[in-house]
């Protein structure tokens, strides 16, 4: 069988995913953290802090940091929950949604680009085997830390 954890750390590696930054837009660079953070608060409806964390699997004291950095570079406003003060509720701003738009752009044109290297049924296929990875990964109790390390 071959090697899977080869040919997943080639993927992140082809993704970019272990780039400190997944763009720089209008002078800013996004980090790529930063980039699924944009996303998941634009996917969600007026999504808490914890609910984004929690999407992103991330813990909330490493998340409180990257969403202070895109308030303050003015892409992520926070607003108080009306009914629990504590609770803070996240929204991209009009430059979030800007920025976002673009990192969608980027990463369609760069998915378009590489199916297009494929016949529909090899596109069909991989998208089917993606879907049943990503189910799968979802049902097992082991996380990327299988060691506790």
């Amino acid at each position: 069988m071959e090697n899977i954890r080869d040919i997943m750390h080639t993927m992140t590696r082809r993704n970019g995913l272990l780039n400190k930054n997944c763009c720089s837009v209008d002078g800013i660079d996004v980090s790529v953290a930063q980039s699924h953070i944009l996303y998941e608060i634009s996917r969600q409806h007026q999504p808490s802090i914890q609910q984004v964390a929690e999407a992103l699997g991330m813990d909330v004291t490493t998340f409180s940091r990257q969403v202070q950095s895109l308030v303050e570079n003015e892409l992520v406003k926070k607003t108080p929950f009306p009914d629990d003060r504590r609770i803070q509720i996240l929204a991209l701003t009009e430059k979030g949604v800007k920025i976002n738009a673009y990192i969608e752009n980027l990463m369609n044109s760069y998915y378009a680009d590489v199916f297009s290297q494929m016949t529909d049924f090899e596109k069909e296929t991989v998208i089917r085997s993606l879907r049943l990875l990503n189910e799968a990964m979802g049902k097992t109790k082991q996380c990327c830390n299988p060691m506790g390390v």
